[in-house]
């Protein structure tokens, strides 16, 4: 397995590079850890002092990959260092399409703290077009806890084939959680749904269209309990009723996971334009670290 490790010498990027040792299976493991530095910006200056630009700035990055690299212990397996002048955003969507996957911290150099995703985070997660790991710091060295979120597609069934081959699921606890997706709008309007008993919802269209929702979920779970058979991971389920996002989150937090995957379908349809892509979300809200699944081609 080859891991694109993105580094740019914050407290964040160092993280990434801990629990993506921690995190990706060992086995053939190689990792490269990629330091961008920015293009020399004064156009007007002449040929020479850009040169000495770049000479600096090469010698600098160098020196934080090795940093990198020094806080490793032997058995992070082969460990690279790759350097390079231009748009770290641009620049590491192009590389990892050469990768298994890409691990980004969520903020770099100079973003300022609390939750959500640094620019150059956000454009990987939107752009790459391979796995990647939105990599947060974990608090503890206990086996992995992972939260699996399915939802019937080959984005997300793909995620979780991902997992077992990306990941490391010895001691591992997976949880594969699916939420059937509460209806945007109640069937009958012209009735006052919050006057109904839940006998009457039970039996309403609405309500036999959420138990079939939970019906088709257990299904999905059972069909992604099959791709993980091979690791031997302690499987647990979970099928609830919600909005995904919110309810992923929840869990995430309630459960106090290491890791969730998703699946990034890359639908563009009316209903994802106005409420967002759940991935995407995930990446920035997430209280752990993220894997997110996406382009059609798996592993070798």
């Amino acid at each position: 397995m080859k891991a694109l490790i993105a580094i740019d010498g914050s407290p964040e990027s160092t993280d990434a590079l801990q629990t993506a040792v921690r995190v990706l299976n060992a086995d053939g493991r190689e990792m490269d850890l990629f330091c961008v530095a920015p293009r020399f910006s004064r156009r007007s200056e002449n040929r020479a002092r850009s040169e000495r630009y770049k000479e600096r700035a090469l010698r600098e990055i160098t020196q934080i990959l090795e940093q990198a690299r020094s806080g490793l212990l032997p058995e992070a397996g082969v460990v690279r260092l790759v350097t390079a002048i231009g748009s770290p955003s641009g620049l590491i969507v192009k590389k990892a399409s050469d990768y298994d996957v890409t691990v980004i911290g969520p903020k770099g150099r100079g973003s300022t703290g609390g939750p959500g995703l640094g620019p150059v985070a956000s454009r990987v997660v939107e752009y790459a077009s391979s796995p990647v790991l939105i990599a947060r710091r974990l608090e503890t060295g206990d086996g992995l806890r992972v939260l699996a979120a399915v939802d019937g597609s080959e984005a997300s069934l793909r995620s979780v084939e991902m997992l077992g081959r990306l990941c490391d699921l010895t001691s591992a606890e997976v949880c594969l959680m699916h939420v059937a997706e509460t209806p945007w709008i109640e069937l009958g309007p012209e009735e006052d749904w919050i006057t109904y008993s839940e006998e009457d919802k039970e039996h309403s269209e609405t309500g036999e269209l959420e138990k079939e929702l939970v019906r088709e979920g257990e299904a999905v779970i059972e069909e992604a309990r099959e791709f993980l058979a091979p690791y031997r991971a302690a499987v647990t389920t979970r099928v609830v009723e919600g909005d995904p996002t919110n309810e992923i989150l929840s869990e995430a937090d309630r459960g106090e996971y290491d890791l969730v995957v998703v699946g990034a379908t890359g639908i563009r349809d009316l209903k994802h334009r106005m409420l967002g892509s759940v991935s995407t979300k995930l990446a920035w809200n997430a209280p752990c670290s993220v894997l997110i699944v996406s382009g059609p081609q798996p592993l070798d």
